[in-house]
């Protein structure tokens, strides 16, 4: 059997659901870090996009420094911040700052892509297109702001440096497991919502892995919906928001989260199923023995190091339970 006694994290995109404002998906959004610091999650991660009505996530350090402010501690940071869109000496003062205020509690992910459509992604950076390709120095530029004073060069980010602020590379295809593996970062993978690469990529990072003053090993981490319930019924109707989620993202739409229906047949085509299914063929999902099984079955291959949830549930009372439920699972209850 897996050992599924792994720490597990979560992940919020901060979703505005149906009748409400982005005031009170902020609000939410803390409510929630409250509810599973007490759970005893290890991390919460808020993921930065732009143009997207339905997401309130595009200040993502603004965001980050209000569930500080809000919880004890559990760590918090960016699952991601999208690099291109920024400049890496801006990124370490925020999160320098950030861990000024909040010693050894600040995390900071890393994504190479925008985050967004391409025209927003031309409005965002800080220069046309090349500061994709320049993702690996730019990693790199944060490694140096954020690491020992002696190391920096003239320019130096106060506050930044010295703070050793823990960087993960995000990925959901290869390039960035080789990035990681080169860099003896830990690698976390978007299985969430682009689960195809996932043996490839784990492969590629834990084969070539050079220890590093960061890391002396691999660490895996990997993105997954999970929405645990008390039976498998009532998983699935739940389950039925998360699927009209990513409707929005296939169909280009602008939907708020929508309250489960109780058949998806009558509002997503075969061809739209099957692309939704392909994005969430690595969900854990199910009453607590399913989720239990597909948890140990998925680390009975990968046995990755960290489980980090992704939860799409309308009502915010069962959006609770379903991490309380996989934080019973992981701990062996």
């Amino acid at each position: 059997m897996a050992n599924i006694q792994i720490p597990v994290s979560l992940l919020n995109l901060v979703p505005v659901r149906e009748g409400q404002e982005a005031g009170d998906a902020i609000h939410d959004m803390a409510d929630l870090a409250q509810a599973v610091e007490k759970m005893g999650y290890t991390r919460y991660w808020i993921a930065e996009h732009h143009n997207t009505p339905r997401l309130v996530s595009s200040a993502t350090s603004i965001l980050i420094k209000h569930v500080l402010e809000h919880t004890e501690q559990i760590r918090v940071g960016s699952g991601g911040i999208m690099l291109p869109n920024h400049s890496p000496l801006v990124v370490a003062e925020q999160f320098g700052t950030l861990a000024t205020m909040y010693p050894d509690r600040v995390d900071l992910g890393l994504g190479r892509a925008p985050g967004t459509d391409m025209m927003t992604a031309s409005a965002l950076r800080r220069s046309m297109h090349e500061s994709v390709y320049t993702f690996p120095q730019d990693v790199q530029s944060l490694l140096t702001y954020l690491g020992p004073e002696e190391d920096q060069g003239f320019v130096k980010a106060h506050p930044g440096a010295g703070t050793n602020i823990p960087i993960y590379i995000l990925g959901s295809s290869t390039d960035s497991a080789y990035l990681a593996a080169e860099l003896g970062l830990p690698y976390v993978f978007a299985s969430h919502f682009a689960p195809k690469l996932i043996k490839e990529a784990i492969s590629i990072y834990r084969n070539r892995f050079k220890p590093s003053e960061y890391l002396e090993a691999p660490y895996v981490m990997t993105g997954h919906n999970v929405i645990a319930a008390e039976s498998d019924e009532e998983a699935a109707f739940l389950a039925t928001t998360m699927y009209q989620f990513f409707l929005n993202i296939i169909r280009g739409t602008q939907n708020p989260l929508q309250p489960p229906v109780e058949n998806m047949d009558e509002v997503w085509t075969p061809s739209e199923k099957a692309m939704v299914n392909a994005k969430s063929n690595l969900a854990f999902l199910g009453g607590k023995e399913s989720v239990r099984n597909q948890l140990e079955a998925f680390q009975e291959e990968f046995h990755v190091d960290e489980i980090m949830a992704v939860t799409y549930v309308y009502d915010q009372e069962k959006q609770k339970r379903s991490f309380e439920l996989l934080k019973e699972i992981v701990d062996g209850k």
